[in-house]
């Protein structure tokens, strides 16, 4: 039996497994797919495994979506435009990094219809906060706010991003600035805000937007966490009378391709 896992820290709340083996079951495909936990300093004795002769290749997710970029022999387009790699493909001995989020979620907004927000904002600068800045253009989204705790690593990533996003107004600020009149104006014309960054993965965790920042949400805008269960935020805008999803949709359709 061949073997896909994983690769992650931490990986323990993951659906894909459940996904994934389910359908190598209804293909006939004699494979398993299993959760591979991976601090930081194992990243590397993990994707030498990779080239074992049982295993096809793997996922990545937290925190290792960039890093891992270094430690493989290529990378496709897909992972280069986003500049993080989710998915690991085995040809021929070589491990190339692909990266499948960022048309899982644009496929996932299209599907609800949301599929040409003009104006849009993503909390997070890591690999989440990259696929979520490519599907958005991807979408036609003219104008995103960048916002992270650190609003140096926003500004990098927009800088970033800006080379692949011909076209697109790309701003960044300070997720936690206490400046209610800024916020107002941040999310004056904002048609979706998507959580990218890990928080709502544990139930305690705290909201990634203050009570004041999400009071000032505009009607019918849609608040997306990229978490795949119910999380804090979510039942916040919801309590707002504001359309909410989950990261769940975003996961069968990159679990997909």
């Amino acid at each position: 039996m061949q073997r896909v896992g994983l690769i992650g820290d931490p990986v323990a709340h993951s659906r894909s497994p459940e996904m994934q083996n389910a359908a190598f079951e209804e293909l006939g495909i004699d494979a398993r797919y299993e959760l591979w936990p991976t601090p930081a300093d194992g990243l590397p004795a993990r994707i030498a495994l990779l080239r074992s002769p049982d295993v096809l290749g793997a996922n990545v997710t937290i925190p290792h979506k960039l890093t891992v970029m270094s430690l493989l022999d290529e990378i496709a387009p897909s992972a280069e435009t986003v500049g993080a790699v989710n998915t690991i493909v085995k040809r021929a001995g070589r491990l190339i990094g692909h990266n499948t989020d960022a048309d899982g979620l644009a496929a996932a907004l299209r599907e609800i219809g949301w599929d040409a927000p003009e104006q849009a904002m993503v909390l997070g600068a890591g690999g989440a906060a990259r696929a979520a800045l490519v599907a958005l253009h991807q979408l036609g989204t003219r104008a995103i706010r960048v916002l992270a705790r650190d609003s140096a690593s926003a500004e990098r990533l927009a800088a970033a991003m800006s080379r692949h996003m011909t076209g697109v107004s790309l701003l960044w600020g300070d997720l936690y600035t206490e400046d209610l009149t800024l916020w107002q104006r941040m999310l004056a014309r904002t048609e979706i805000v998507i959580n990218a960054t890990p928080l709502g993965m544990a139930p305690d965790d705290p909201l990634p937007l203050s009570d004041a920042a999400l009071d000032r949400i505009p009607a019918g805008t849609l608040v997306m966490d990229l978490v795949t269960h119910d999380t804090p935020l979510l039942a916040a805008a919801r309590a707002r009378q504001l359309p909410a999803l989950n990261g769940l949709p975003m996961l069968l359709h990159q679990g997909a391709l």
